[in-house]
């Protein structure tokens, strides 16, 4: 897919983020998408990206609002546009692979993925929890890149998590959705009844009353 021009997406913050794929590592290929009739994507500028991270839940509360309050405007729209082309990168892979298991042979092309995750920055801490103590995980954030970092992680998750077997795309006839199918007996084929399924099930009724006419 081609990565569009901000400018044609329509505003490109348009509702919510659709996290409906059952895998963070393919919500951020659904960052864009068309939920309508034209493309929207959600992480088309630097506030578009924090906007599309809070809502995923991958980066704390607290390191969003300390980054829009002191990160330079352009070096988020440079992060957004690393992100967009990683977005672009790894939906080939998926998207080359999806309905079958992954083979020895296929992390020599994730290599990318690990170039990026070497450079976290990540700690354990003790923290009081439930009159107990336990170890958390952290990450220092410090510098608009490391927003890729857990983008990166998401992704290195669905390759070494998911059985790709069961990776689909949305049947819908326009939709770009993909999705980790986790349901019973692997039958799920939208992406959400509310979207594609009920379109689906409109287009088959109306269908039906042609024929019936036809007859």
């Amino acid at each position: 897919m081609i990565d569009p021009d901000p400018a044609q997406t329509g505003g490109h913050h348009q509702g919510p983020a659709l996290l409906l794929a059952d895998a963070s590592g393919l919500d951020f290929l659904n960052s864009i998408a068309t939920p309508v009739d034209e493309p929207v994507d959600w992480i088309a500028d630097g506030e578009g990206l924090l906007r599309w991270l809070e809502q995923a839940a991958m980066v704390p509360q607290a390191a969003l609002d300390a980054f829009r309050s002191s990160a330079e405007p352009a070096a988020l729209d440079a992060v957004a546009a690393e992100a967009r082309e990683l977005r672009e990168w790894f939906r080939g892979f998926v998207q080359a692979r999806k309905g079958r298991p992954l083979t020895s042979a296929d992390p020599a092309e994730l290599d990318r993925l690990n170039v990026l995750l070497r450079q976290d920055d990540r700690f354990e801490e003790i923290v009081s929890g439930g009159g107990a103590l336990r170890l958390r995980s952290n990450r220092r954030w410090s510098s608009p890149r490391s927003l890729l970092l857990p983008i990166a992680e998401a992704m290195a998750k669905l390759a070494c998590e998911e059985d790709f077997t069961y990776v689909k795309a949305c049947e819908g006839l326009r939709c770009t959705l993909m999705f980790a199918d986790h349901t019973r007996g692997h039958a799920r084929r939208w992406c959400s009844m509310a979207l594609c399924g009920n379109r689906a099930k409109v287009a088959a009724h109306r269908q039906r009353l042609k024929d019936r006419e036809r007859r």
